[in-house]
């Protein structure tokens, strides 16, 4: 009997160590929010599936939560309920907002530093680097999708026109001219723009070297101010006033709305982010190429370089350390070579290594797809200046929306560029004080 009770014993035992066994087997389950849907949703899953499959202790969950100002809404109202994320996608102009979000973010460089993974801010390219990093350098969200906006152009357009498909149009006067071309030839217009403000106003500015706020747009301090309204910008917005009259361009949203636009045959040159590589490769039937934004002919620095937009991702306090271990792998993982190179073909993604640049061009990605580079060699054309490195303008997701409320009144025709882009900066600036004050130390 004894030796029953014994036997039984053991066994209840063994039984318990055996499911505590299982229970330490299991995968530790990261949750990570993101905003991307549609083909780059599917992308960013196959990035996260590879992880997955390529080790047994952690398992990364994305989950989709809408588009980026409503990920970055709700993790913020998830991380006030204590049942934040471990990982968030926040696009490029929530950096200033979580950057000073003080006790809810984990640095990249101390996260993998307590983690013990190996991790140089170095190997990261330097335009997309500079725009998440410190002034002493340290990085303090991981670069995943960066992007440029780039000229979309329809080839088969051009060629019907009797324009060189292979020529597209360096200035705004030649876009004009082209866009006559190809609408007498039957387009309804020549071009669309998408993510207005991005594009039209921020790129733009850089790409033309102008400044967009005062304090090196902002990275030098938060007592900023927005200087946008000037005669450069004000020019510009009121030619498009000017040529959507004529019919040349089409205001068609204020995100990637206008995409059909291009892809319908509707208008034949989009401007908008080189990330649209796999949706319009997937959707247009026509040959398409990618090209340099126009600048303006007469503007002594133009083309000066272009600045990123799309996301990093920010990891938030509150998880425990196996969680953590479990982050800086999977950001070691995203940032191999090959990883960044399958990446950037399926989605027009820059990639945020060198390494997996080099890896692109050696494996003669770009002689294969010409135009691929488009955003990288725009990002990269000059030394960044303190008007074209960036920009980290706190309450800057808000100040985007003013901005489109401003011009979508010029479209309408009830503003002038003028009074539309002076508003836009009065009020913005606004903003600009409000975050200073809730951020003063």
């Amino acid at each position: 009997m004894r030796t029953s009770k014994r036997w039984l014993a053991a066994l209840t035992t063994t039984a318990i160590v055996g499911v505590a066994s299982a229970a330490q087997a299991e995968p530790i389950t990261i949750e990570f929010w993101h905003g991307l849907g549609g083909d780059t949703g599917k992308a960013l899953e196959k990035i996260t599936d590879g992880f997955n499959e390529s080790q047994d202790a952690y398992q990364i969950k994305p989950v989709y939560k809408g588009n980026y100002t409503e990920t970055m809404t709700a993790a913020i109202s998830a991380f006030r309920a204590q049942e934040q994320p471990a990982i968030v996608q926040v696009f490029e102009v929530g950096t200033a907002t979580m950057m000073n979000a003080e006790g809810a973010i984990y640095p990249v460089h101390q996260l993998m530093d307590d983690q013990d993974v190996a991790f140089d801010e170095d190997d990261y390219i330097p335009a997309v680097a500079s725009y998440y990093t410190t002034t002493d350098g340290e990085m303090l969200s991981m670069p995943f999708n960066s992007s440029s906006p780039v000229m979309w152009y329809n080839k088969d357009a051009f060629e019907a026109a009797g324009l060189d498909p292979n020529q597209p149009p360096e200035t705004w006067s030649e876009v004009a001219e082209y866009s006559r071309k190809i609408m007498d030839n039957g387009y309804e217009c020549g071009f669309s723009i998408g993510w207005q403000s991005w594009v039209a106003i921020e790129n733009f500015s850089a790409w033309h070297n102008s400044p967009i706020g005062t304090k090196q747009n902002g990275f030098g301090g938060l007592d900023t101010e927005l200087v946008f309204n000037n005669d450069l910008v004000t020019r510009h917005i009121a030619d498009l006033r000017e040529w959507q009259q004529e019919g040349i361009f089409q205001y068609g949203g204020r995100r990637g709305e206008s995409l059909p636009m291009f892809i319908n045959g509707k208008c034949a040159m989009w401007l908008n982010s080189s990330a649209y590589y796999g949706g319009i490769k997937s959707q247009a039937d026509f040959e398409f190429g990618q090209a340099f934004l126009p600048h303006y002919a007469d503007v002594e620095d133009a083309p000066q370089n272009s600045i990123i937009g799309g996301a990093t991702l920010w990891v938030l306090r509150g998880k425990d350390n196996e969680q953590y271990q479990g982050v800086a792998r999977f950001f070691d993982y995203l940032s191999q070579p090959e990883v960044q190179f399958t990446w950037h073909q399926d989605t027009g993604y820059v990639p945020i290594t060198t390494a997996a640049y080099e890896l692109a061009q050696e494996e003669g990605y770009y002689e294969e797809n010409p135009g691929t580079d488009t955003a990288i060699k725009q990002l990269s054309l000059n030394e960044p200046t303190p008007n074209s490195k960036g920009l980290r303008f706190g309450n800057f997701v808000q100040i985007r929306d003013v901005i489109n409320e401003e011009l979508e009144a010029v479209w309408s025709g009830d503003k002038s560029a003028e009074d539309a882009l002076d508003s836009a900066v009065e009020r913005g600036n606004q903003l600009l004080r409000k975050f200073e004050r809730q951020n003063a130390s």
